[in-house]
């Protein structure tokens, strides 16, 4: 099945933010589709179109009739086709069509919501409405609506979703579970049956229209510090800063998920809205999940506490081995299997096996210094963030990012000078490519990545073949900046070498 990402790569050239942007629209899009009673499409221009945009994303609400029952994703428009799209990117604003658009035998109404991120449109939502089933305008339904178009604005603002917002939508409460409007001074003055239901298990027995959310919450629940958490999340929501879920438990017994959500549409302060969910007997079953989560984070955890006792012992092998080769490859041990136990300890502390690689290898190439510096200068930089990917190539990245340093720290600067070394990172929706530059000798005459005896290049080829499934190649940087491949380059005057790394990201994010 086609990604999210691979639809992105293979039709644009966003950069790897503005892919993540997306990303997170996708992941909070379901509140949009269940306000609006509509389904959603994301469309992004294609590169080599005439104006032609594609649908990367489709979401259908859980609250009314699809208008589309059959998978949108992939198909190609022309700005015939959907006019509103080109013009939604143009205008930065929202395009309603006047008319209702037939498909197949369905009326539809549709309107294009540009996406901003920074200061660019980088997609448009399309919002279609079936108006096969008319609707009876409820309270419940006017307050969805009005929700729904304040977030849409947000979404054509660039507000919404917030990037500062650290929130797992996929456990989040969503529409159906319940949902509280507050206007600006935090009053309630819409409360779903299934929001009241939430606040009546909590212990609150009337009604919630035309009650002060903030305080009434604090008092319904049993922990004290718990109680003015969610208290201040609902309050800092009325300011206009994004919430995370919070989970707590009331002095009824019962237990419920908190997320409050600002709106904001123009800039302009318009309430917030409070979304909850009783999760108690959820909470039963979700408790064995939770063990299951725990166990593979200890296992972690202890394999990380094997890596450093292995570590520690190598280190001790050194300083009893007289033959200063032999205590060149056990420092060398030591950091490769120090990397490795890295790598576990931030998995131990991760509740979804992915890791934060720029942090990780912040730790890691430390060491790496540590082994040349005693001997000669060498400055390490970075340029350009990594991000967060999955366990499945936190490990052999992480090695072979120190393998290129540690190769080029310790064969470039020769007699101990001064040298630096540089990382640049370049992270796109499809690949993440790694540059590690230093300003030595060079590359030796004849040679050759394929037929390099060296133990770490060795190491980081085999790990980039059969772990990263992406390419590896290193060339001799001349004084003008340019570059030579292999052996093409060496022997002439260089300015120093560059390493390039280039891995596919797009199925594994």
């Amino acid at each position: 099945m086609t990604t999210l990402a691979d639809l992105l790569a293979d039709n644009t050239g966003l950069s790897g933010e503005a892919a993540d942007h997306l990303q997170t629209v996708v992941a909070e899009w379901q509140l949009l589709a269940d306000l609006s009673f509509a389904d959603f499409l994301l469309w992004v221009p294609v590169d080599e179109g005439e104006g032609d945009f594609v649908c990367v994303a489709q979401a259908r609400p859980t609250t009314a009739p699809t208008a589309h029952p059959e998978d949108v994703v992939g198909t190609r428009f022309t700005v015939a086709d959907h006019p509103q799209l080109a013009r939604a990117m143009r205008e930065v604003r929202i395009c309603r069509e006047e008319e209702p658009h037939w498909y197949r035998d369905l009326p539809m109404r549709r309107e294009a919501v540009p996406v901003k991120f920074g200061d660019d449109v980088i997609a448009v939502l399309s919002r279609e409405t079936n108006l096969a089933s008319p609707r009876v305008p409820s309270p419940l339904e006017i307050a969805y609506l009005g929700s729904a178009a304040d977030l849409c604005q947000m979404v054509a603002d660039g507000t919404f979703p917030s990037p500062d917002a650290n929130t797992d939508v996929h456990t989040s409460p969503r529409v159906g579970d319940g949902l509280i409007r507050l206007d600006q001074s935090g009053t309630v003055v819409f409360a779903s049956p299934n929001g009241l239901s939430a606040y009546h298990r909590m212990g609150h027995e009337s009604d919630l229209l035309g009650t002060r959310l903030a305080p009434l919450t604090r008092s319904l629940i049993r922990d004290p510090f718990d109680a003015t958490e969610v208290a201040h999340r609902i309050l800092d929501a009325l300011d206009g800063k994004p919430g995370s879920r919070t989970e707590v438990d009331s002095r009824r017994g019962a237990v419920v998920l908190f997320r409050a959500l600002p709106l904001r549409p123009a800039g302009r302060a318009a309430g917030a809205l409070v979304l909850v969910r009783d999760v108690t007997e959820v909470k039963r079953r979700d408790r064995a999940l939770l063990s299951k989560d725990a166990t593979i984070r200890e296992i972690h955890h202890r394999v990380k506490n094997n890596l450093q006792t292995v570590a520690a012992l190598l280190r001790l092998q050194s300083r009893r081995t007289p033959s200063p080769e032999a205590r060149q490859a056990l420092s060398e041990s030591v950091r490769r299997v120090s990397s490795i136990a890295m790598v576990h300890e931030a998995l131990s502390m991760s509740v979804d096996e992915r890791v934060d690689l720029d942090k990780l290898l912040d730790n890691v190439l430390p060491m790496v210094g540590e082994v040349a510096t005693a001997e000669s200068q060498v400055t390490l930089s970075r340029t350009g963030s990594f991000g967060v990917v999955v366990a499945e190539i936190a490990t052999p990245l992480v090695m072979v990012v120190a393998e290129l340093v540690q190769n080029a720290v310790g064969h470039a600067f020769a007699n101990g000078r001064p040298g630096r070394v540089e990382i640049v990172v370049e992270r796109s929706a499809r690949w993440l490519d790694v540059l590690v530059r230093d300003d030595g000798k060079g590359l030796p005459p004849g040679f050759s990545l394929e037929r390099a005896d060296g133990l770490g290049l060795q190491i980081a080829r085999t790990l980039v073949e059969s772990e990263l499934r992406g390419s590896l190649s290193l060339r001799a940087v001349r004084e003008d900046g340019t570059t030579l491949d292999g052996a093409a380059g060496a022997g002439r005057r260089a300015a120093g070498t560059e390493a390039a790394l280039r891995i596919p990201l797009s199925r594994r994010l």
